[in-house]
């Protein structure tokens, strides 16, 4: 394929192969997709040829805007049984993304200019790795007892942003059930196995006192330096 794979459809695809099944997917970007790693032909009364690699299928058309449930899960085959994303024109170089977190938020960074800064001596406004960070919080229901119990969909909102990252370090604190990054590994590992590929390193940190040019530091160490 000549043209390189547009980053949402990227996305999309990596979600259809190995994340949780997409609740809506229009039938306009199913076709945008498919034409942009194989080919679509119509075949009459509503139907369409999809051709991926050296694989066929039929689908038609739905008669609203997204695919049923059935065609979703149906798509997803088809697109496993093709094989792997043809390579995109994108640079090679890792995409980093660091994740702190604790059992009420996950502090998320992005690499957005694919470099890993030097460290200097003089002071500098600190955003670790020039990543681009943003929160994703907990929503807790009112719950009585020792502990709120583990809300799967805090990880799967952490999981999603963690699709594009081919490098990943978590950040957390405490041990077992009272781990939330312990949870998140788990999690990513039973629910998101490609992603959880890229994970790293996971370290334990008193995140009371932890400060972003420490974020950077722990990162630092694990991460492969482009230069």
């Amino acid at each position: 394929m000549s043209t390189p794979l547009r980053h949402d459809l990227d996305l999309l695809h990596t979600s259809l192969l190995t994340g949780k099944l997409p609740r809506n997917l229009t039938w306009a970007d199913t076709i945008e997709l498919i034409n942009q790693i194989g080919e679509v032909q119509p075949h009459g009364n509503g139907e369409f040829v999809f051709t991926v690699g050296t694989q066929r299928a039929f689908f038609k058309r739905p008669h609203t805007h997204d695919l049923a449930v059935e065609e979703i899960a149906r798509l997803r085959k088809f697109l496993r049984d093709a094989g792997p994303a043809p390579i995109s024109g994108k640079s090679s170089q890792p995409c980093r993304m660091v994740v702190v977190i604790d059992h009420h938020v996950a502090h998320v960074y992005r690499d957005v200019d694919q470099k890993v800064p030097e460290l200097e001596d003089t002071a500098h406004p600190y955003d670790p790795f020039g990543f681009r960070h943003h929160l994703i919080h907990k929503k807790e229901a009112h719950y009585e007892g020792e502990r709120i119990p583990e809300d799967k969909t805090f990880y799967e909102q952490i999981a999603r942003e963690l699709l594009p990252a081919n490098e990943i370090v978590l950040i957390g604190h405490g041990v077992g059930t009272s781990s939330a990054v312990d949870h998140l590994a788990e999690y990513l590992k039973e629910n998101h196995q490609d992603t959880s590929r890229h994970v790293i390193a996971k370290e334990t940190v008193d995140l009371s006192a932890l400060t972003p040019p420490e974020v950077e530091a722990i990162a630092k160490e694990h991460m492969i330096v482009v230069v």
